[in-house]
């Protein structure tokens, strides 16, 4: 396949995904959920804590400095964590604990009744992140499943937002784009009127 035909399938692909996601009323609904159950989270002076592996690593971090930062307007920063970023903390609790409790140490040292975990986990298996939610229900953390097709992670989660999609890349592509969705809700509903 020559790269220009390479590119218009990759993409078409790509947007029957988001396509899929945009049609199921009900994934929209918890995505719409989620949304207000940060807002609240953030009211009552809870944070939310985002944890991935690779390439979901790297969307904890964007979701949680979009939190921090800014999304759409100037605003005070909203409190959040991505616990794949503290390279001491990964290797000390990845050398003493093994890597499966590489974010269950940190919701229980991090984490408090009230606060938000969201588990970014495209298979929807990945061990640390099955482990941190079984630590989010003994402290009274809420549990946000992002994944794709399968795996145990949307069924251990209070809400799940499972891509339909079994394809690494495009479930990641969505995972982004839901991401950048509920940060512009939050952003609009607590510091829109300002």
């Amino acid at each position: 396949m020559d790269n220009l035909s390479f590119i218009d399938n990759y993409l078409e692909n790509s947007m029957s995904v988001k396509s899929r996601l945009k049609s199921d009323g009900s994934l929209i609904s918890v995505v719409s959920a989620v949304s207000d159950l940060i807002v609240d989270v953030y009211k009552n002076g809870g944070r939310v804590l985002i944890a991935g592996n690779g390439g979901s690593a790297a969307d904890a971090q964007h979701i949680a400095a979009e939190f921090v930062s800014r999304f759409y307007f100037d605003r005070p920063g909203l409190p959040s964590i991505a616990l794949s970023t503290d390279t001491s903390m990964l290797t000390a609790i990845g050398n003493d604990y093994g890597f499966d409790k590489l974010f269950s140490r940190q919701v229980q040292a991090q984490g408090n009744e009230g606060d938000v975990f969201i588990g970014i986990s495209t298979s929807g298996n990945s061990k640390n992140i099955l482990e941190a939610v079984k630590t989010c229900k003994e402290l009274g953390v809420t549990s946000v499943a992002l994944c794709g097709e399968g795996g145990r992670l949307a069924e251990m989660c209070d809400y799940s937002i499972s891509i339909p999609s079994k394809v690494t890349p495009h479930i990641q592509e969505c995972h982004i784009c839901v991401g950048h969705i509920i940060c512009a809700i939050v952003e609009e509903k607590i510091f829109g009127n300002d």
